[in-house]
């Protein structure tokens, strides 16, 4: 009963915590450049901390990384948007694995256990394949690795890695909105897309062995 009781806990934090995101929190891209700015030389540790506790209250990190590239530049956003995305995937790592050890233990769902034991056996290749691969979300990703057996080096350091390309095209879009040269803003959009869309091309594929139980790049 008590692992019912947490699990139910569990949706009502996150129901709490959408609807304080639908009424709430409904900011732009652009005022949050602006708000950020106005902390001067802090800005940067500002972005980075807003960034932290962005997975706790299910904030899209898809509007912090382009206002990241807007205020920052494409690089600069992109090395804080990095270093906020690794330090927020870590406390949702380690608030999964405190907090939620025994939900992981209740689901009947098949597809989600396949995932759960192929993190447990192989947790950084398969990080780094769901953060290159928009299988799911990067906070469940995040969560869902926390329950598992993942090391947290292991988990880090995919984390790390596989955001890159998805966070400078983030970023790059951002900045170039803001500079406002449609040059640059058509290359963003094509390079955006690029990142988007090749991964989904290796998606159906990796669903369809991996998620089902084949052995083969273990």
């Amino acid at each position: 009963m008590s692992r019912w009781v947490k699990l139910g806990g569990a949706l009502v934090v996150i129901a709490v915590l959408l609807i304080v995101k639908e009424k709430y929190i409904d900011f732009t891209a652009d005022d949050i450049r602006d708000w950020i700015l106005s902390f001067g030389v802090i800005a940067p540790l500002i972005y980075i901390g807003i960034y932290t506790i962005r997975p706790l209250v299910l904030f899209p990190a898809s509007i912090l990384s382009l206002a990241g590239g807007a205020t920052f530049g494409a690089l600069g956003g992109m090395l804080y948007t990095i270093i906020g995305a690794v330090l927020g995937a870590a406390l949702s790592f380690f608030v999964a694995r405190r907090f939620g050890k025994n939900i992981s233990k209740d689901t009947s769902n098949e597809r989600v256990q396949r995932i759960q034991e192929q993190l447990d056996k192989n947790g950084f290749f398969y990080v780094l394949i769901f953060r290159l691969i928009p299988l799911f979300n990067f906070d469940l990703v995040s969560y869902s690795s926390g329950l598992s057996r993942v090391r947290f080096t292991s988990f880090i350091l995919a984390t790390t890695i596989g955001i890159i390309p998805g966070t400078f095209a983030y970023n790059f879009l951002g900045d170039s909105v803001a500079e406002g040269d449609w040059k640059l803003i058509v290359g963003a959009v094509l390079f955006f897309v690029a990142v988007s869309v090749i991964p989904l091309f290796f998606r159906k594929k990796f669903q369809q062995s991996d998620l089902k139980g084949d052995k083969s790049i273990e």
